[in-house]
């Protein structure tokens, strides 16, 4: 199981709380928000298709979904102007981090990402100094167990096969998952031929995948988890890449 679906499963169990506070709805209508900028009718847009079903497994209600689609389609007047904005910089033990935000004050957002760097013993950097690290990536994930731990009828041989010829670039199999990467020009076709051969996928997004993870002992490891956790608690960071390398006693650790 690669990195993207070992912190998936950590904050899977964290999720519960982030919701109680409510933060995971802000998040979700501002990322339906700006993916409805260009158009807000999901099945030509297909960004928007994947914010409303993320937003959907998360049981946020349906008046909810609707007014942050009106309002990053310009169809209401007190539609706050939301942007997407990435921060790059480096954790403890030189890990290089890519931060997606999504605000409407840039001075806050950039304010509190780097009090949480600087805390952490980390630093921001200029534009570039970090991106080229990583490739953007479509990102398909099939659960092969429940919550509960329980096996699900799927077949990886068989997925594996179907998403090769489909246009996937690679492939990953696990106990826990299928996880299948695409270039990101062939993300939604993928996605869709998945579909339309009954494969449901647990998750589906568009991500940074770093081009060589960087491993460390359980001790340095840690102080990176903390930062990545204090950054994703900010309102307005969306996401948070990194190049470390998850363990399995990590994510055994952590979950």
């Amino acid at each position: 199981m690669s990195g993207h679906s070992k912190w998936s499963t950590i904050k899977r169990k964290k999720g519960a709380a982030d919701a109680a506070r409510g933060k995971l709805f802000t998040r979700l209508a501002r990322e339906i928000q700006v993916a409805a900028r260009n158009g807000a009718d999901p099945t030509s847009n297909f960004t928007l298709r994947l914010a409303i079903e993320r937003a959907r497994a998360e049981n946020m209600p349906k008046e909810n979904i609707e007014r942050a689609i009106r309002r990053g389609a310009g169809l209401e007047k007190d539609g706050v102007e939301i942007e997407t904005i990435v921060y790059e910089g480096y954790g403890p033990h030189g890990i290089a981090m890519l931060v997606e935000c999504l605000t409407d004050n840039r001075n806050r957002t950039i304010s509190e990402v780097r009090r949480v760097f600087t805390k952490a013993n980390g630093a921001l950097g200029e534009p570039g100094s970090v991106a080229w690290q990583f490739t953007e990536k479509g990102y398909i994930v099939f659960n092969r167990t429940d919550d509960d731990g329980d096996a699900i009828d799927l077949d990886p041989d068989e997925l594996f096969m179907a998403a090769i010829e489909s246009g996937a670039d690679d492939v990953e199999i696990s106990d826990d998952a299928v996880e299948i990467y695409t270039e990101r020009t062939s993300f939604a076709q993928v996605s869709q031929a998945l579909e339309d051969l009954g494969y449901h996928a647990s998750q589906a997004e568009l991500l940074m995948k770093p081009n060589t993870t960087i491993e460390l002992g359980a001790e340095e490891a840690a102080s990176v988890l903390n930062l990545i956790e204090a950054l994703e608690e900010l309102d307005d960071v969306n996401k948070v890449y990194h190049n470390m390398e998850l363990t399995e006693e990590m994510v055994a650790q952590y979950a």
